[in-house]
């Protein structure tokens, strides 16, 4: 079950750049080290619908139904598209105190687990993928799934949380210049705004 194959591949899932790790890391670039770290906690936060509907069926509801996939997708298109234009538009300087310069805590955690939540690949992705890793002929199939689910959510907290950590580290970098923040700040929009077209253009 939690085997070195299963851990080495979740690794390798999380580590790869999606928009949970872009919010991390602009997050943690524009608001510090503090406030990566509620982003880290929404995204994963954001994965928990996902893995719930997997664990207990529902994944597969959402595979067979067409419309159940668009409605999820687009809405998933439309937040990402805002929060393109919202990274775009915000002219404030980053800041260099430890608390978040724009939003609350909470308001963080939200923003994170809505760009998750409203990814119906994840949902699909967790269908074929935690499956593979449950023992033949098991008699828990369902404690084997939350035990997964458990690890690969812890996996990605930790992973996501030192992303977060190592923008921190380059902040001093950035907030010494303004022009490095107008482009970082245009990379992450058009990041976002890229992954919504690409969202956009996903079929089931």
């Amino acid at each position: 079950m939690l085997s070195l194959e299963f851990l080495i591949t979740s690794l390798v899932v999380v580590l790869i750049p999606g928009t949970g790790v872009i919010y991390t890391v602009s997050t943690g670039l524009a608001q510090g080290r503090k406030a990566s770290v509620f982003a880290a906690l929404g995204c994963t936060a954001g994965i928990v619908p996902h893995l719930m509907a997997t664990v207990l069926g529902l994944a597969a509801v959402m595979h067979t139904s067409a419309l159940a996939f668009q409605v999820l997708k687009y809405a998933g298109v439309a937040y990402l598209f805002y929060v393109a234009i919202a990274t775009w538009r915000d002219k404030s300087a980053f800041s260099i105190d430890g608390s978040p310069s724009t939003g609350t805590a909470a308001g963080l955690v939200v923003k994170a687990f809505l760009l998750n939540i409203l990814n119906p690949k994840l949902t699909i992705f967790f269908l074929a993928f935690l499956p593979q890793f449950v023992q033949p002929g098991t008699t828990e199939p369902l404690t084997q799934l939350l035990i997964l689910s458990a690890t690969f959510m812890a996996m990605t907290l930790i992973v996501f949380v030192i992303y977060g950590f190592l923008a921190h580290v380059f902040r001093k970098a950035v907030i010494e210049s303004p022009r490095v923040q107008s482009w970082l700040r245009r990379g992450f929009a058009a990041t976002f705004a890229s992954l919504g077209a690409n969202l956009a253009l996903t079929e089931k």
